[in-house]
């Protein structure tokens, strides 16, 4: 099977953008599995609230940088695909079954956000001339 150019051309950005999420969640989430337990006995965790917003933060900046050059589509399916990968996999071992419910919602999560993102910056980049 021999695959045409534009179709190649068309998937390296989802694949690019997939592993960068994957990376960004490797880095900002993968490392902490423990669950912190306070004072009171209660417990909260395993993600501090500093963490997922390095991982948004992380991620707005290829998101932004994809839809600005016109690859909106691939901004939102390969971050989507990559987090909802990193999540599946993360959280897998979790005996409940109910990692699927919080899989399910990082891909809802993130492909609505990521839409979101990607209109407005590629409404921007069509409103604002760039310079090259």
């Amino acid at each position: 099977m021999r695959l045409h150019k534009p179709v190649l051309r068309a998937s390296v950005p989802v694949c690019v953008l997939a592993g960068v999420s994957v990376a960004a969640w490797a880095a900002w989430l993968g490392w902490d599995q423990q669950y912190d337990v306070r004072p009171d006995g209660s417990t909260s965790g395993p993600y501090a609230v500093w963490q997922v917003v390095g991982l948004v933060l992380t991620l707005l900046v290829p998101v932004c940088w994809a839809a600005a050059r016109g690859h909106s589509a691939a901004a939102v399916g390969g971050t989507t695909a990559g987090l909802t990968l990193a999540a599946c996999v993360d959280w897998a071992d979790d005996a409940s079954g109910l990692f699927v419910v919080g899989v399910v919602l990082v891909m809802a999560g993130t492909f609505v956000a990521t839409a979101v993102v990607s209109a407005v910056t590629d409404t921007l980049r069509r409103d604002l001339p760039l310079t090259r």
